[in-house]
């Protein structure tokens, strides 16, 4: 079944918990300056930590039936990146490649996705790129999960409009179904200013193949709330349109957050009571997680979906 059918026939699916955070509090396992866990694919420990990790969330997705999204830790891996790091291009398809093995391996309904991210920093939109420009330089990146088999790609933490639509649009131009995902606001916007309506309208119109639908990344789940109660996002585009988030276990801002040496955070079941919320009353269909989460709060929301 492919991940667009799957998203049509399901009410629930579960998308993976935290991975960076973990791979260096529980495997002290240090992420390369530039393109953070994009190498541990070719190690053999970072292989063991990921196909751990993994694991952990799939047989959570086994338990309670649910399909399972999984996607390369690739998100800052872009082509500058690898240059700077002394990588090549084939990084992405290793990354890919080991993901494919284990959902090979898994016997669950699993969805192995190249993950992508932007160009500049996430948090601040700092370096962000222009439309045409974000076309060009997502583009090959792209491309090389649809030749390396993705089952989906997945747009990871996009704080600025324009990048995004030029994301959506080379992300489109494969042909494979993908998502989306914002970095945003507690008042209901994205870093660059532009409204969540605003946003998921623009990309929804830019192109012939818009996302599956649109999450929100790297945040509170009751923070994602507030800002969808925003008068000018409680509208049927998002309600029908927005409906995923990778929820962190901390309220603080993402400055607070980014490379915070300690996770502060909720317990599983709290966590789990707000990202239901999510569910019940915005609609949202894909819940996984992010910083401070671990399989505890993943089998928590599991079990409530």
């Amino acid at each position: 079944m492919s991940l667009e059918t799957c998203f049509q026939t399901h009410s629930s699916l579960l998308m993976e918990g935290a991975i960076l955070e973990r791979i260096k509090r529980e495997f002290r396992l240090v992420p390369d300056e530039i393109i953070a866990l994009a190498g541990l694919a070719g190690t053999e420990a970072g292989q063991k930590a990921l196909a751990e990790l993994w694991g952990q969330y799939g047989t959570i997705a086994r338990k309670y039936h649910l399909p399972f999204l999984a996607a390369t830790p690739t998100r800052r891996a872009d082509p500058e990146r690898l240059k700077r790091a002394g990588r090549n291009e084939s990084v992405w398809k290793e990354n890919l490649a080991f993901l494919k093995a284990i959902r090979d391996r898994s016997g669950i309904e699993m969805y192995a996705g190249g993950m992508l991210g932007c160009r500049g920093d996430a948090y601040t939109g700092e370096g962000a790129l222009p439309e045409s420009d974000a076309y060009r330089f997502h583009r090959r990146q792209a491309e090389a999960f649809r030749e390396g088999g993705a089952d989906y790609l997945y747009a990871a933490l996009l704080p600025t409009l324009p990048e995004a639509i030029g994301m959506a649009r080379a992300l489109a131009a494969t042909g494979l179904p993908y998502l989306l995902s914002f970095t945003i606001r507690r008042d209901g916007k994205l870093i660059d200013g532009n409204t969540i309506h605003e946003a998921v309208a623009a990309i929804d119109a830019a192109g012939p193949k818009p996302p599956l639908c649109y999450l929100a990344g790297c945040v509170h789940p009751n923070i994602v709330y507030e800002a969808l109660s925003q008068p000018f996002n409680r509208s049927n585009l998002i309600r029908s349109r927005f409906s995923g988030i990778q929820g962190n276990t901390s309220a603080l801002s993402y400055a607070e957050l980014d490379g915070s040496r300690e996770l502060r955070g909720s317990d599983p079941e709290e966590f789990a009571d707000a990202m239901i919320r999510l569910k019940q009353d915005m609609g949202f269909r894909i819940l996984g997680g992010c910083c401070g989460t671990d399989s505890r709060h993943l089998e928590a929301v599991a079990r409530r979906m």
